[in-house]
């Protein structure tokens, strides 16, 4: 394995890498020696991220069968970070280079097959395989864990409380979160999550105005551990992702293996993976709408959270674990060649 994901905390790319390296490590000790950000001779070399120390070392024979995670394009960057240009045209040249240098790419979406398509990379060197998450780490606390839970976060049992998660920047659609604050203010509105990037955070001198005076029912937590995180997720009555762009948030999953509804933005990578699992909404209004209805509606939130429960058994550790065994097995056997 090839990683710097967890040198930036906050972000998906190192929850995934997190627990796909936790999976192998229990699931298969005996059947796989993984090694990390060593430059050893090996029959598979995974890369997570795209340091360029990485790259180079795709031009070594000893790399075996190079596979590449695709987390982001360029098209999914816009509105997540501001890189000047001429830098930003050479950092999607570059990214683009190295996904060219694998012999075989990861997908946790299959929307991306098509757009690595018109990048000139072959399908047939494309392999969708989605995120997933332990029920050892995100899992559903009792009734009464939660309610003490409500007690140390100052939230009352009554509150009904709608939770997002994510860096903070535009791409995550957190000006709608705010805006969903200000004209809901018989709703607590908890956002986990900062500025992974800082400063590079595309309109980050905005949002820190925003976080510094957010409404009076609106938490902005910053950067939060896990094990916080998924407190958050069991106090939470309703999860709220208005993101415009994304691959396959490990919040959503997050969310589901805590028993936690969940509400998206309707986007068409969401179709082909969660379809049924969580209420669409197409903008605002529509979010507002959705919103209000659940608050009003205990039988129509009870009947979302079954759908939660039902995803969460679908992306389930246990489900994932035999689609990676099988697919690091096939890669295992077939020769490097780029």
């Amino acid at each position: 394995m090839f990683s710097s994901a967890t040198k930036v905390k906050g972000q998906g790319v190192g929850s995934a890498y997190l627990e796909l390296i936790r999976l192998l490590k229990t699931h298969f000790e005996n059947e796989f020696t993984v090694t990390i950000n060593q430059y050893r001779t090996t029959d598979i070399s995974h890369y997570h991220t795209i340091d360029p120390k990485f790259f180079l070392s795709t031009f070594s024979k000893k790399r075996g069968r190079k596979i590449g995670y695709v987390h982001f394009l360029p098209e999914t960057m816009e509105g997540s970070l501001k890189i000047p240009q001429p830098f930003k045209g050479i950092f999607y040249r570059y990214l683009i280079a190295f996904y060219k240098r694998m012999d075989h790419l990861v997908v946790v979406n299959p929307s991306f097959i098509p757009k690595l398509e018109a990048y000139h990379i072959p399908k047939e060197r494309i392999t969708y395989i989605p995120n997933f998450v332990s029920k050892r780490q995100f899992f559903e606390e009792t009734p009464a864990q939660i309610q003490a839970l409500r007690q140390q976060h100052d939230f009352a049992q009554q509150d009904f409380i709608v939770l997002g998660a994510g860096q903070i920047q535009e791409r995550k659609g957190v000006d709608d979160f705010v805006k969903l604050a200000q004209q809901n203010p018989q709703i607590q509105f908890v956002w986990a999550g900062g500025f992974s990037f800082g400063k590079m955070t595309e309109g980050y001198q905005r949002y820190q105005k925003i976080v510094a005076d957010p409404p009076a029912n609106l938490t902005f937590t910053g950067i939060v551990s896990r094990d916080e995180l998924m407190a958050y997720y069991n106090m939470a009555d309703l999860f709220l992702l208005p993101s415009y762009n994304e691959l396959f948030p490990m919040s959503v999953l997050e969310s589901f293996a805590c028993g936690t509804p969940v509400m998206l933005r309707d986007l068409d990578l969401y179709r082909g993976i969660l379809d049924g699992y969580y209420q669409p909404a197409q903008d605002f209004a529509a979010m507002n709408q959705a919103l209000r209805h659940l608050q009003a509606t205990p039988a129509a939130l009870a009947q979302l959270k079954q759908q939660a429960d039902l995803a969460a058994d679908e992306y389930s550790e246990a489900h994932l674990a035999k689609i990676w065994e099988a697919f690091y097995q096939t890669q295992s056997h077939l020769k490097g060649s780029r």
